[in-house]
């Protein structure tokens, strides 16, 4: 468990009964806490102490005030790198020189680690499996554009939304790391643990989001790339933001996860059309039932993180828009032939397999517990692979005669920008 001070601006005064150990801006209590009940802005209470529990404080540019004891025989042990201060019954003035610096240090600190673990760090800022399902979903939508089939541009593709993909998730931790310490699931994360400084993955973030465009830039067309960077943008200006304002995150963050598939398509030399647009809506539809689902077992964790999901702020809400999107997918996959997409046969075999879905979805508005939530989660992670695999078998080459004919190699971004 993790409290935040947020209500004190410019000083800090936190309550501990033991040594303490500042280390990129997290203070790991040995004692830990499990409430912090702020009175005023010099003065905080500490409640109901738990073991083993972390406390983090993010330092001001002013002054950091370390703490009140109980009596004046209680004094703390802050390590600030090599740096040890002996604090008692006393506040720290803000000209204190090297409290100051543990500010700085959420930024010049790099984290003690080896060269040989940083793709191990980088690969967990780039949240691995989901920049894996992004990558995967616009492959698809590469694969099931009625154009031919080019494996250079479909490399370029692949490999430019995936740094993209690494850099918007980056960011995304980057912001968040008061609010993921707060919960078991993220409370490991590189950040958090200070495996690695900020700045550092703030770098990282700008060199994988700049060369994942650049690549989609010089390997795709403009529209392409002009999906990439619109995602990168409200993936991390709109929808890590939004998910502590208001429930309507979701619905952003969906459209986020409809954009991979229409970029791998335009990639393919296709424009906006019918057959791109349904790629999305299955992705944005699939994405209700899955995270509504997941985010019904950790409301509890987001409540206390202070993120707005709907699981949370309305929870009826939650199993119904579940439902109503899993009904909704069923109708998109009866589409995908009359729009030329795939034959009738998906049609059919797409139809047990939606049908599953919407049952588990009906039994988690029903039942609403985490059995039928859990039930729903899993299920949804085999549904949309095997939703895509399906289209791929039954994909209609709707213009495989122009194939011999259709010599033109596509226009790169680059291309298109010089020629305008």
């Amino acid at each position: 468990m993790f409290s935040k001070l947020s209500s004190c601006r410019s000083q800090f005064t936190l309550l501990l009964r033991s040594s303490c150990c500042i280390k990129n801006g997290l203070v790991h209590s040995t004692v830990g806490h499990s409430k912090l009940m702020h009175k005023t802005a010099k003065e905080a209470k500490l409640d109901n102490v738990d073991e083993n529990l972390t406390i983090f404080v993010k330092a001001s540019g002013k002054s950091l005030a370390l703490p009140r004891p109980k009596n004046s025989t209680e004094n703390y042990s802050l390590t600030v790198g090599e740096k040890v201060l002996k604090i008692n019954n006393r506040e720290i003035p803000a000209e204190d020189t090297q409290v100051q610096s543990v500010g700085d240090l959420l930024w010049r600190q790099v984290g003690d680690y080896k060269i040989s673990e940083l793709p191990k760090y980088y690969m967990a800022l780039s949240k691995l499996r989901l920049t894996g399902l992004v990558v995967a979903t616009a492959m698809a939508g590469y694969a099931l554009a009625p154009e031919v089939f080019c494996v250079s541009t479909f490399a370029y593709c692949s490999i430019g939304t995936a740094l993209t993909s690494a850099a918007a998730n980056s960011i995304n931790q980057f912001l968040e790391v008061p609010y993921d310490s707060q919960m078991s699931r993220t409370k490991n994360r590189v950040l958090v643990r200070g495996y690695l400084s900020p700045l550092h993955a703030v770098n990282f973030a700008i060199v994988s989001g700049v060369t994942g465009l650049t690549i989609l830039a010089l390997g795709t067309n403009l529209l392409t790339t002009s999906l990439g960077l619109l995602n990168l943008i409200l993936y991390t200006a709109v929808y890590t933001p939004m998910k502590r304002k208001s429930p309507a995150n979701t619905w952003v963050g969906s459209i986020v996860g409809a954009i991979p598939p229409i970029m791998g398509w335009t990639a393919c030399g296709g424009g906006l059309e019918p057959g791109a647009f349904l790629l999305g809506a299955l992705l944005f539809s699939w994405q209700f039932p899955h995270f509504n689902a997941l985010s019904w077992n950790l409301k509890q964790e987001y409540s206390r993180a202070g993120y707005r999901m709907m699981s949370v702020v309305d929870p009826d809400m939650c199993r119904r828009v579940a439902l109503r999107h899993s009904v909704l997918i069923t109708i998109y996959c009866l589409m995908a032939s009359p729009l030329e997409l795939t034959n009738w046969s998906f049609a059919v075999d797409s139809f047990i397999l939606n049908m599953c879905l919407v049952y588990l979805s009906a039994k988690f508005y029903k039942d609403a517990d985490s059995k039928s939530a859990r039930k729903l989660f899993r299920f949804s992670l085999i549904h949309i692979p095997a939703l895509f695999v399906l289209m791929l078998i039954s994909k209609k080459w709707k213009r495989t005669e122009d194939k011999n004919t259709n010599t033109n190699t596509p226009k790169t971004a680059f291309q298109q920008i010089i020629e305008n």
